[in-house]
């Protein structure tokens, strides 16, 4: 049974933490210090080239294991422009659909409760909409 994309994202996520916080403890050489600069050296302007070489090639590992568990996973990985776009889901039940086809229409009476587009209790104007008087509408000439 295939896991949701979720769920093998945050396994990938959470492994790449694992081996990049590895990779900062072999590159300070058992050094507290060094590993505590380090750790600070990293901000949200660091540079990949700017970051340790260990830690470098445990991104590079980190990545390519990603991908190819995406890929074990079931998941296509790829550029947008070569993936097969899915066809658009119908939301037109099969029923409503041949009715349609059939030039069948359905027709709905007015009635207190089923009203039209601003004739309702929380529609735009009072009385459905209609210059019943008072200013004349914007930009027009006074309805007689």
């Amino acid at each position: 049974m295939t896991r949701a994309a979720s769920d093998v994202m945050q396994s990938v996520i959470f492994s790449a933490v694992l081996d990049a916080l590895a990779a900062l403890k072999k590159a300070s050489g058992g050094l507290p210090n060094q590993l505590l600069r380090d750790v600070q050296a990293i901000h949200a302007n660091v540079t990949f080239a700017d970051l340790p070489k260990d830690l470098q090639d445990s991104i590079v590992a980190t990545t390519r294991s990603a991908f190819t568990q995406l890929l074990k996973e079931g998941y296509a990985v790829g550029p947008k422009s070569e993936q097969r776009s899915a066809p658009p889901i119908d939301r037109v039940p099969e029923r409503d659909r041949e009715r349609r086809d059939s030039g069948e229409r359905r027709f709905v009476r007015n009635t207190p409760g089923r009203r039209g587009p601003g004739g309702g209790p929380r529609g735009g104007a009072p009385g459905g909409g209609v210059n019943r008087g008072g200013r004349p509408p914007k930009g027009g000439k006074p309805s007689e």
